[in-house]
C-alpha cells in the first residue's frame, strides 16, 4: 500500500518537510515514489508554509494511497484556499 506522508528534512530545531508518495513499509527517510509537496511548520507567512501539487495527491489517492492525518489536514487547507483565490 502507498502512503502520503511527511518526510523530515531540515536541521536540527528548524524542521522542513517534504510531503511524499511512498511504500508505507518503508522507513520515514526512504526512497519515495514521487515528491508532492513541501510543508514548513516555521514559515512566517501562511501562503509559504505549504505547497502542494494537488493534481499528483489526487492521481495517488485515486490509485488508493492514503494520506496520513497530517497530511489531509494539510491537504484540506490547501484545497481551502485554492478555492478562496478563485
Amino acid at each position: 500500500m502507498v502512503a502520503i506522508r511527511l518526510r523530515r528534512e531540515g536541521t536540527k530545531n528548524r524542521p522542513f518537510y517534504r510531503i511524499v508518495a511512498i511504500d508505507h513499509r518503508k522507513a520515514r527517510q526512504g526512497a519515495y515514489l514521487e515528491n508532492l509537496g513541501t510543508y514548513n511548520p516555521l514559515a512566517k507567512n501562511d501562503s509559504d508554509r505549504e505547497t502542494l501539487n494537488l493534481a499528483g495527491v489526487d492521481a495517488w489517492i485515486s490509485k488508493g494511497a492514503q494520506p496520513s492525518e497530517t497530511v489531509a489536514s494539510i491537504i484540506k487547507r490547501v484545497r481551502k484556499a485554492a478555492e478562496a483565490a478563485k
